[in-house]
């Protein structure tokens, strides 16, 4: 059996819980099975290291792209975006999306947020351009980040709506447009009674899953540091979710992740 973890963020990770050493989270994951971790960029300032730990560990890919939280990040530009898309290790383009949760009385431009509808769609034309899927984020703004993907024909590319909390009918939505629906530890967590039915309905083809670590945290470890190792625990109550077995859920996301993102790669290889 092997894992996935298909979103995390190895470098915002406290390494003092792990003997500061970066070997001690992947030797965590190498004993919980996981065949494959997608290291995710949320800024360019930080996307060498991200680079940097996929070009260390054969498990670990990259993302490149800049987060909707980021609201004094440098804009990027279409091109920049494929640059750093064209290493080897790089196989999505994001995180990126639209949150108008987190930005809201905290961001300069909070009135009006059509600076991130507009990074968003330039993400999708970077992802066009270079052929590979987006990682979309969204909180607060699921009928707008929708309404982007579908008027800059985002399902051309496709790729993945992570740590979904929205409902079916937008679920739907999404996997209309070739996006897989990823569930992290949210969907352990006893008050995500919605989350869980949604999560019951996801088709096999679509289905990924993930810890963002090191947020979110599955039960029974929610409130604490949450790390790749800990993507068991989501496997294991989907599976019991969905009447079936640990082995199934690994086997299908494992499947997913592996034609999402990795055959994709080879495609361009």
């Amino acid at each position: 059996m092997q894992l996935v973890d298909s979103h995390c963020h190895l470098d915002l990770m406290d390494l003092s819980h792990y003997d500061n050493d970066m070997d001690t989270i992947i030797d965590l994951s190498r004993k919980n099975r996981l065949s494959h971790l997608l290291n995710i960029s949320v800024n360019l300032c930080s996307f060498p290291q991200v680079l940097a730990t996929a070009k260390a560990y054969p498990e670990v890919w990259a993302s490149v792209g800049i987060h909707p939280c980021y609201d004094k990040e440098p804009e990027t530009t279409v091109e920049e975006l494929m640059q750093h898309a064209a290493h080897p290790e790089v196989v999505a383009i994001g995180e990126c999306g639209l949150d108008y949760y987190m930005n809201q009385g905290c961001c300069p431009r909070d009135n009006d947020f059509q600076w991130q509808r507009d990074r968003f769609a330039l993400h999708i034309e970077a992802a066009k351009a270079a052929r590979l899927p987006l990682i979309v984020h969204t909180r607060d703004a699921i009928s707008d980040t929708i309404k982007c993907m579908q008027d800059n024909q985002a399902d051309h590319v496709g790729g993945v709506m992570h740590c979904y909390v929205e409902d079916w009918e937008n679920a739907k939505k999404a996997m209309d447009m070739n996006f897989m629906i990823s569930f992290s530890g949210i969907v352990t967590f006893k008050n995500a009674r919605d989350l869980q039915a949604v999560a019951k309905q996801v088709p096999d083809d679509y289905l990924l899953i993930e810890t963002d670590s090191p947020y979110l945290a599955p039960v029974p470890h929610r409130g604490k540091l949450n790390q790749p190792a800990y993507v068991s625990h989501v496997a294991a109550f989907l599976a019991e979710l969905r009447a079936t077995s640990v082995e199934h859920i690994a086997h299908i996301t494992h499947q997913n992740f592996t034609r999402l993102f990795l055959d994709k790669q080879s495609e361009l290889c």
